[in-house]
């Protein structure tokens, strides 16, 4: 049974750093596309970063570009999602999710994603 576990989010000032961690089970996230949305009250799903080893691509919302970097541990099956500079707007449910395969044209679609996990609050205060 495929499954992804986030664990990580919690509350922060304004500047602060969190880090996110997505662990899979049932399957090897070193062979999928593995991505980071999240999702703030009233407002759609977004992406934020998907990471697809087979290509050795990696894509980056702009918003979060130089202060979010994402990582993986294949070893531990594990993905991390380190967020720096965290600012009010990151407020948000944050979601890992699995895709067979992701593109430069694709990586943010969330009908591409075929495993969610059950999402990590986040919470920023200015």
């Amino acid at each position: 049974q495929v499954q992804l576990v986030e664990s990580g989010g919690g509350s922060v000032q304004a500047g602060g750093s969190l880090r996110l961690s997505c662990v899979a089970s049932g399957y090897s996230s070193s062979t999928y596309c593995m991505g980071w949305f999240r999702q703030a009250p009233g407002k759609v799903r977004e992406g934020v970063v998907a990471r697809y080893p087979r290509s050795g691509s990696t894509y980056y919302a702009d918003s979060v570009k130089g202060r979010f970097t994402v990582s993986q541990d294949n070893a531990k099956n594990t993905l991390y999602l380190q967020m720096n500079s965290l600012k009010p707007e990151d407020t948000a449910m944050y979601y890992c999710a699995a895709a067979p395969y992701c593109s430069r044209g694709s990586w943010a679609l969330t009908g591409e994603y075929r495993y969610w996990g059950q999402g990590t609050q986040v919470t920023v205060s200015s």
